[in-house]
């Protein structure tokens, strides 16, 4: 199938053809016909499906076609970041530059003057956070009846967020008659309920289930103390084969720490998580977008909207204690169809998380034994890996590994075997 089949107008086919995309994801395939047909969608795919362009694509045709064409917000989307919301507003940029419709984006933590100036200049789609889109209607910037189309996005990342009551205050102020798209990777109780609330007579969607991860990525566990950890990122980045990583911390506070080892070692990195400004995050964003910037160490909550092209690794400098996020991670990497690399370290309090996250993806990750700063007592006998393995081979070897020379693996028998890059 390629976008061509999906009944799309001229303009936006011929962006898309800027952009180079020819063939539609599943998402998109799925999601772009029951938009166009006016339906509710509830959508369920986790980060980098191609989402965006399955709810912004179709959203920029129906405003397009519209014959009385009225002055007002006529589409508002909902994100739980900064960082998601500029990317989202990038997208309607690139899909609807051959056509008049207008758009800005609103967030919080910087001045809201040039946002409201933007406001009033005319508007036609709008990507908003919670809080400041909130703000700006107490404010009476921000008039809604004229809304026909709702967009939901990352509805789960706005319960663990804490956002959920401010959606909830936003749905109330929309007229009840529209078309509403609601986007979960997840679908917690809370968040099927507040879609069953919202959606008349959905269409459901569903593609690559928060359970499993890309193919093409390639996963690893590093057993390490705690205290190693620094030492052993220090030395798997002496690669130049790690052209681009994106690490992982828990806290916003080892974030920063991360980073400034790193920056002692001679290795240029840069934090983004809550406590930032919004010009460093998106100073540090833009950097490491640009290739300018080798190292980008980010929260969970910031690193949603981080959309790299061409990021090689992922490392998960500490494991997340909750799985799902673990699949958000590594999807990072191994985007539009690429291949990519996912590292976890893992110190002794970590084994649990590990265990949680390999019941969940259904594998076993393996195991790299042979490092400097292994773990003098794994403890495996505590350690019994997920049973079933769906990548590499039976014996639960990665296939390569870009970034070492003789390594170790163990895998779901707990053998050694040497593999040479």
């Amino acid at each position: 199938m390629t976008f061509d089949s999906l009944n799309l107008i001229e303009p936006i086919l011929r962006a898309l053809q800027t952009e180079g995309y020819t063939t539609p994801t599943p998402i998109q395939q799925q999601s772009i016909p029951v938009v166009l047909a006016g339906k509710d969608l509830l959508g369920c795919a986790q980060t980098g499906t191609g989402k965006t362009a399955a709810f912004a694509i179709p959203v920029i045709q129906l405003l397009s076609q519209q014959k009385n064409f009225t002055q007002g917000i006529k589409a508002l989307i909902l994100t739980p970041t900064r960082e998601l919301a500029i990317q989202i507003d990038e997208s309607f940029a690139a899909y609807g530059r051959h056509t008049s419709i207008r758009h800005a984006v609103i967030f919080g933590g910087v001045s809201q003057l040039p946002q409201t100036q933007a406001l009033k200049r005319g508007v036609d789609v709008l990507i908003a956070t919670p809080g400041r889109l909130l703000d700006l209607m107490q404010q009476g910037y921000i008039n809604l009846q004229q809304l026909q189309l709702f967009v939901l996005d990352e509805a789960d990342r706005m319960l663990d967020m804490g956002f959920i009551h401010d959606v909830k205050k936003v749905i109330a102020k929309l007229p009840s008659k529209r078309q509403t798209l609601f986007f979960s990777a997840t679908m917690p109780p809370e968040i099927a309920g507040l879609a069953n609330s919202i959606l008349q007579e959905p269409v459901k969607v569903e593609v690559t289930p928060v359970s499993s991860t890309a193919e093409k990525i390639e996963q690893s566990v590093y057993f390490v103390e705690k205290q190693n950890k620094r030492l052993l990122l220090n030395h798997l980045l002496q690669d130049s084969a790690i052209e681009t990583v994106l690490v992982f911390t828990r806290t916003k506070h080892g974030a920063d720490k991360v980073v400034k080892d790193l920056q002692k070692a001679g290795i240029g990195a840069a934090a983004i998580h809550g406590n930032k400004s919004q010009n460093a995050r998106q100073r540090a964003l833009t950097d490491f977008k640009s290739g300018n910037l080798r190292v980008l160490v980010a929260t969970d909550i910031a690193a949603r909207g981080i959309d790299v092209e061409q990021l090689s690794h992922v490392i998960n400098y500490e494991l997340p204690n909750i799985p799902e996020t673990y699949v958000h991670r590594i999807g990072r990497t191994g985007r539009a169809g690429a291949s990519g690399i996912a590292i976890s370290f893992c110190d002794a309090e970590e084994k649990a998380y590990l265990k949680d996250i390999q019941k969940l993806i259904s594998i076993s990750v393996p195991q790299v034994l042979d490092h400097p700063y292994a773990m003098s007592d794994i403890s495996l006998t505590n350690f019994k890996p997920a049973p079933k393995q769906q990548q590499g081979n039976r014996n639960g070897q990665r296939r390569s590994f870009r970034g070492g020379d003789s390594r170790r693996y163990a895998g779901n028998n707990g053998q050694q075997r040497q593999r040479r890059d």
